[in-house]
């Protein structure tokens, strides 16, 4: 008789606990030390081919760092190129909103008798309530953006670290298993690595596919600079919630200048409103969890509880951590019943 179902359940229900306790307290080494284990995972096998070509592995890994640094500063200064242009309109869209205030203001004091100096009174308490309110936002953004300096300083050195001190870091995670054990981990480590690859891949299809419905969506309604508008919104998507409200500013911007009427905002809105829903609930559980072979149920869920644990760091890093635990229990019989949880149901043997 098959023994695979007997477990004991409350135990992992002890190490669940205690391992959301120690990563909701310890998420400040945690959170980068997991981007550059991402990070490390991704470069290895570009690494690797390097150091194959006779490069010392210093220079393999500097090249590899340089690389990412290239691709990521490109696409920021293209897009701080491009919001500077844009910025060339602000006296078309001042007098645009001085305009609109004064048709408001003359409607308000026709239909509900409230004169202009109340109206100005008014605005500015409401100001005064906003600024105070901003400024503590302000100050969170500041320090966030304090440690994301730090973490942006850290990561490269993680990575670095890694990936030149692979093999005794692998070496070291045998150590802790017994000697029978060894190949079984040595293999976990090698479909860890395909699994994170998978899931970066997962992910460049999600903003592919995200960024042509933005534009499509934009360039059909007529909104100039629709592809551009696309793919910064796309993405922006990385911010879960926030990041779509950012990249929807822009281009209802563009498109009130542009045309003069309300109805192409809400056309902006409306696209993005739809593209965001569909990415939420088809594309991203579609793309990535299929390709990290886990149930989509559990992907959605693990993005919640790295949200909660870890914040949008958690709903990124979350979903390779429920893979990864998949690859332990698809290897380990007595974790059968954990495997077939979070199995897809889609597999089949080759």
């Amino acid at each position: 008789m098959e023994k695979s179902a007997d477990i004991n359940w409350l135990k992992w229900l002890q190490y669940t606990v205690l391992i959301s306790v120690i990563l909701y307290f310890g998420k400040t080494l945690f959170i980068p030390l997991s981007f550059a284990l991402l990070i490390s995972f991704v470069l290895y096998p570009i690494c690797k081919w390097l150091e194959l070509k006779r490069l010392p592995r210093w220079v393999a890994i500097a090249l590899c760092l340089l690389l990412l640094l290239v691709l990521i500063g490109g696409l920021g200064f293209l897009l701080v190129r491009q919001v500077i242009r844009l910025g060339e309109e602000w006296p078309q869209l001042q007098e645009k909103i001085k305009a609109a205030w004064d048709n408001i203001s003359f409607y308000v004091e026709g239909h509900f008798g409230i004169d202009a100096a109340k109206q100005v009174t008014w605005i500015e308490g409401m100001a005064s309530d906003v600024a105070s309110s901003a400024f503590n936002m302000v100050q969170g953004v500041l320090y966030t953006s304090a440690v994301s300096l730090v973490l942006l300083v850290l990561i490269p050195i993680y990575v670095a670290l890694i990936l030149y001190n692979r093999e005794s870091l692998a070496r070291a995670l045998c150590s802790f298993f017994p000697q029978d054990e060894h190949r079984k981990i040595r293999e976990i480590l090698r479909e860890t690595i395909t699994t994170y690859y998978n899931f970066i891949k997962g992910m460049a299809i999600v903003y592919l596919v995200v960024g042509v419905l933005n534009s499509l969506g934009l360039f059909f309604i007529g909104v100039p600079h629709a592809i551009f508008f696309g793919v910064v919104a796309s993405i922006l998507t990385f911010i879960p919630y926030v990041g779509i409200t950012i990249g929807a500013i822009l281009p209802m911007t563009v498109a009130w200048i542009t045309y003069d009427s309300i109805w192409y905002p809400l056309g902006v809105v409306t696209v993005f409103a739809v593209v965001q829903y569909l990415e939420a609930n088809l594309i991203f559980p579609w793309a990535v969890s299929a390709r990290l072979q886990v149930n989509m149920l559990f992907t959605l869920l693990a993005i919640v509880a790295g949200g909660i644990l870890w914040g949008a760091s958690g709903m990124i890093l979350f979903i390779p951590f429920l893979a990864i635990l998949k690859l332990v229990a698809d290897k380990h019989r007595k974790m059968r019943p954990i495997s077939l949880l979070l199995g897809s149901g889609s597999n089949k043997s080759r």
